[in-house]
């Protein structure tokens, strides 16, 4: 999906940081929250290059890490250092048969990253006492190959290269990780990116525009009649997943149209989903998705005090004119 303008019905909003708390050069978290803690793919510029890495033998496997406990507990990891992995590598330590992960969607997850050189810790999520969520397009290669594929509610043991991880940047000082570094991550995989809505089938109210067709591909058809001088907000489809709540940031796929004309005005179907806090729309998607659950999709008319009162200018919206939507609910990230 391509990045929207400011005065658009939307916002597309990427995260800023996906690190929760700093590395300190002994492994332990730091308290400046500026740092990050899962590999980014724009990690550190500021990172200075480490010398040339001492040569170390990769392996195939995983035979020289241990981890022990299950999944939501902190795990303990022990490498027998110095630990190098030849490419990308997975293994699934608690499996699960929920949601699979798709490439370059949104996860939430707790991790536990260890240094295959040294075998210390240089990050974990698990302490903070809530998972971060991140899209998959955001992270280095490595994190991104590691978790495509696997399912939500399990555990997975991701090794990767430096070349897979922070060789780019030239390392990452405050981490204390240097070029050529392994990377070893625990992942507790806590929710994905749905791909299409999915619950329980809802009647709509009479009168309304009807949606049709397949989910990737929804068709509006809008009644020739004036528009409703409220807000309509009509669920489709009954998800059954978690709230969006008032300051979450949600995924969402959608088609946008004018009452008035039925033009077509944006929409993400055949793209990338939309992303983007609750906050940063306009009133009546503000009002109309918060409380509404993941897996659901929405039917909304926005008039225009609660829509674009005095018109915009890209996207085209004329005074006056009432806005059609409809929004599949595909993620919902809390408010950090």
């Amino acid at each position: 999906m391509r990045a929207i303008p400011q005065t658009s019905l939307l916002v597309l909003a990427l995260s800023g940081s996906l690190f929760l708390a700093a590395c300190g050069g002994d492994g332990e978290p730091s308290t400046d929250a500026s740092a990050s803690a899962v590999p980014s793919a724009s990690a550190s510029a500021s990172a200075t290059p480490s010398a040339t890495p001492a040569k170390v033998p990769t392996s195939k496997d995983f035979a020289k890490v241990d981890v022990s406990g299950a999944y939501g507990k902190t795990p303990k990891v022990t490498i027998d250092k110095p630990y190098a992995i030849d490419k990308t590598r997975t293994k699934v330590l608690d499996s699960s048969d929920g949601a699979v992960v798709g490439a370059g969607q949104t996860v939430e997850v707790n991790y536990y990253g260890v240094d295959g050189r040294t075998g210390k810790k240089f990050d974990e999520s698990f302490s903070a006492g809530k998972p971060v969520a991140f899209s998959l397009d955001q992270v280095v290669p490595g994190f991104s190959k590691g978790l495509t594929g696997q399912k939500k509610g399990s555990r997975v043991l991701i090794a990767m290269p430096g070349s897979d991880g922070y060789d780019a940047s030239g390392g990452n000082a405050q981490a204390g990780i240097e070029v050529g570094d392994t990377l070893v991550f625990v992942v507790d995989i806590v929710d994905v990116q749905l791909s299409e809505p999915t619950g329980t089938a809802v009647k709509p109210a009479a009168g309304l525009p009807t949606v049709s067709g397949p989910l990737d591909k929804p068709v509006i058809t809008i009644p020739k009649t004036d528009p409703p001088s409220k807000l309509v907000v009509q669920p489709l489809i009954k998800g059954d997943g978690k709230k969006v709540g008032a300051g979450d940031t949600i995924t969402f796929a959608y088609r946008w149209q004018i009452w008035q004309d039925g033009r077509l005005v944006e929409e993400s179907y055949g793209q990338k989903p939309g992303s983007s806090p609750l906050s940063g729309l306009v009133a009546g998607l503000q009002e109309g998705l918060e409380g509404q659950t993941v897996g659901s999709r929405v039917l909304l008319v926005i008039p225009p005090d609660k829509g674009y009162p005095d018109g915009n200018a890209q996207p085209k919206v004329e005074k006056g004119e009432t806005l059609v939507m409809v929004v599949d609910l595909l993620f919902t990230q809390a408010g950090q």
